[in-house]
């Protein structure tokens, strides 16, 4: 079987320019029209998914070290995104929990995302676009199994046929 036939190889491929079109498409961290730099939109996505996190619970979730956090915490805290507050759990650290800018912030950043992708899939049937995002939720879950660092997702919602 020739070598560019595989079908892994083929994703490292398509993986490789997916990576090259979201480097063209953005600058300094973002998007055209970006509201967040990456860093926040996933901080911001991983806490509202999850509720309220410290340092600690956001590094055993991200797999990153507590200074690189605390620099991101307090750009997000600078910037109104999110406020420290007593663990609700009665814990002894504070944690990080979304603002309202924030969630304002996280929602006009993932309509701007998905305005994009329904652009480029715009003649895609709808169950393509299901069968991609299927797929893509299978190749992201093969990595946090790997990682042991599993993401939460929402239920999943009907899926037209």
């Amino acid at each position: 079987m020739n070598r560019a036939d595989r079908g892994t190889d083929r994703v490292e491929f398509e993986q490789m320019l997916l990576s090259r079109y979201m480097h063209l498409h953005k600058g300094k961290g973002t998007r055209a029209g970006s509201v967040l730099d990456r860093s926040a939109y996933i901080l911001l996505s991983r806490i509202r998914m999850q509720g309220p996190m410290s340092i600690g619970q956001l590094g055993d979730a991200f797999g990153l070290d507590a200074s690189t956090l605390n620099r991101q915490t307090a750009a997000a805290k600078r910037a109104g995104l999110v406020e420290r507050i007593p663990d609700p759990d009665g814990g002894m650290a504070r944690k990080f929990r979304i603002t309202a800018e924030g969630e304002r912030r996280l929602d006009e950043e993932r309509t701007g995302i998905v305005a994009s992708l329904d652009r480029i899939m715009a003649d895609w049937p709808e169950r393509d676009i299901t069968a991609f995002a299927d797929y893509l939720q299978r190749f992201n879950a093969g990595i946090e199994q790997i990682h042991g660092m599993p993401w939460p997702r929402p239920e999943p919602a009907e899926h037209p046929v």
